[in-house]
């Protein structure tokens, strides 16, 4: 990094982004943004995520002087329509079996506010994960070990839900956790930050 680097912040209390920042081995923060999450009246999920990666990163840069802060939002969308965090069994299984054989895209909104200058990147990345044909027994068997209750189309890719899986399609396999760090190393270096 350069001398007199602005602080980083993480705009984010997902465990998953963290470890995702950790590897570029900069120092950070994180903060948990108080954001309303409720889409607007004809918000596409593309929208939906800028917006909220703009208003995570707002959120956490509020009162704080000569930092970064990065906000990040992820919707899965199947067949044109968002599929949220299914937060219990039943909306899991339904998930699951609705996606089985079929392809979903994943929209990951990065914005990065510098707050000494105002300046707001973002940016929205798609990446598509084509799901294997899953019977009822493989989705009970997963949901009862993983119970990735708390994740967008009900899959923890990063765990056993790789098992679910047959393909994917994306520039940065990152984004699929939820924060794409090639786009995000481009915006750190757009405000002056050298990773490496």
């Amino acid at each position: 990094m350069i001398a007199h680097a602005p602080k980083l912040i993480l705009a984010s209390t997902s465990p998953f982004r963290r470890a995702l920042l950790e590897r570029l081995q900069i120092p950070f923060e994180v903060v948990a943004p108080d954001v309303d999450e409720t889409p607007a009246a004809n918000e596409s999920p593309q929208e939906l995520v800028a917006r909220l990666a703009v208003a995570k990163a707002q959120a956490g840069a509020n009162g704080r002087h000569g930092c970064l802060v990065i906000g990040s939002d992820q919707v899965a969308v199947h067949d044109g329509e968002i599929v949220g965090k299914p937060g219990d069994h039943a909306t899991a299984v339904a998930q699951l079996k609705t996606a089985s054989g079929k392809q979903i895209t994943l929209y990951t909104g990065l914005a990065l506010v510098n707050t000494e200058t105002g300046n707001t990147q973002c940016e929205v990345i798609p990446y598509r994960v084509m799901f294997r044909t899953l019977t009822e027994a493989q989705i009970e068997r997963y949901l009862r070990k993983e119970q990735p209750y708390g994740c967008a189309g009900s899959v923890r890719s990063e765990g056993l839900g790789i098992a679910l899986l047959d393909r994917f399609e994306g520039d940065d396999p990152n984004t699929l956790i939820g924060l794409p760090l090639i786009r995000l190393v481009r915006m750190l270096e757009n405000e002056g930050v050298q990773v490496i």
